[in-house]
């Protein structure tokens, strides 16, 4: 039960203290991430670590220009958007190490058809996420915190632009780690009950 107490204890947390995070910590997070489980084992992950401030802020410099358009599109007033896209560049700047999860396609199956190749991009799409996953548990192992964010998936060329990434990876999330700055609450899960369903027969 120790293990799935320790399982059950991550929380999303978006405040960090300013506290290092030293470069074999993230090595030791990302090499437990890549024991993720991955579809014929191709291991689809890739992993963009950016700590320096000018990476930071270029890198929010370019998703608040999309995420603003995205806003007045959705026809904000301009206080909200600006206050909402002041928000999302600071956990960027703030954030002691940003991790930008991407997927590469390059060694997954191919098929002529729509069908089996959605399919086969789905399965990558899954293996990418489980060392997701994996990525903020080997966090937790190692007494720090993070929260997974997807706002890449909205603006993947403005993403790929600003950390000069190949153009075969994908950017799926985000996540943000350090030192946590607050003690997040309980976590309300649904009854298992509405969530299982057992075949009989």
């Amino acid at each position: 039960m120790e293990f799935h107490d320790f399982l059950r204890s991550r929380r999303s947390v978006r405040r960090f203290r300013q506290d290092e995070v030293p470069d074999s910590t993230i090595q030791r997070i990302l090499t437990t991430a890549t024991y993720a489980p991955s579809a014929h084992n191709r291991q689809p992950w890739r992993f963009c670590v950016v700590k320096q401030s000018g990476a930071k802020s270029r890198l929010a410099d370019a998703m608040a220009a999309e995420f603003r358009a995205d806003l007045l599109r959705d026809d904000l007033g301009p206080g909200d958007v600006s206050t909402r896209v002041e928000q999302s560049r600071s956990r960027i700047n703030s954030s002691p190490v940003v991790i930008v999860l991407c997927m590469d396609m390059s060694e997954m199956d191919v098929y002529p058809d729509a069908r089996r190749a959605n399919a086969e991009r789905m399965m990558a799409i899954q293996s990418t996420a489980a060392a997701g996953l994996q990525l903020l548990l080997a966090a937790l192992a190692e007494g720090l915190t993070g929260v997974w964010t997807c706002g890449p998936l909205f603006a993947p060329d403005a993403v790929r632009m600003a950390l000069d990434l190949d153009k075969s990876w994908e950017p799926q999330a985000m996540f943000f780690i350090g030192v946590p700055d607050q003690t997040p609450g309980a976590k309300v899960m649904k009854p298992l009950q509405d969530v299982v369903r057992t075949v009989q027969v």
